[in-house]
């Protein structure tokens, strides 16, 4: 084979290449275009008040002045980026008020993880401030890891984890320092 003909097959494989790479490159852009979906709302709402209702009964008052409804993800979730206000009664009209600076409701657990500056109180005088907090609706259970401050008519207690019932009348802490006044 002559010197002419090998170098002549070689540009020709180094032209085809160089195009085929051009090609795919091209091609791969699209692929990816075609796969992307946006992640963005499928509702969006301004100043809402939402009110829970069960046999006819108000359950929960939520109020929020943003509401973000993710319903179309895989995993649905609905979230509250400036905070909420929430009222609940139990089924003697008793109100437990929260408050938090951002909250974030799981479709599919029926978690609500709220954050920044929560602050649970309730009619009888009883408060809990923390940094994150979980409600666990189906079993109106609340929980976290973080330090809290829990104050009562009988006494102040700081910790690290706490969990409790919605109406403070069954509470496990960990951690705790503090003065509490007790019947013994």
């Amino acid at each position: 084979m002559t010197l002419f003909k090998k170098y002549t097959i070689k540009w020709i494989v180094t032209v085809f290449a160089v195009t085929l790479f051009f090609g795919c490159e091209s091609n791969f852009k699209e692929i990816q275009k075609i796969n992307f979906s946006e992640f963005v709302p499928s509702s969006d709402a301004d100043m809402v008040n939402l009110k829970y209702t069960d046999s006819g009964r108000i359950t929960a008052v939520l109020v929020s002045s943003k509401m973000l409804d993710y319903a179309s993800v895989d995993f649905p979730f609905t979230e509250f980026p400036k905070g909420i206000d929430v009222t609940l009664y139990d089924k003697k009209e008793k109100k437990t008020f929260i408050k938090s600076n951002y909250a974030i409701s799981f479709k599919g657990t029926n978690i609500i993880d709220l954050q920044g500056k929560v602050k649970i109180f309730t009619e009888q005088g009883q408060i809990l401030e923390t940094e994150q907090l979980y409600f666990d609706q189906k079993n109106e259970w609340f929980f976290t890891e973080r330090k809290f401050k829990f104050t009562d008519p009988k006494g102040v207690t700081n910790g690290q984890g706490i969990d409790f019932s919605k109406d403070f009348k069954v509470i496990n802490s960990q951690k705790i320092t503090g003065e509490l006044e007790t019947n013994e």
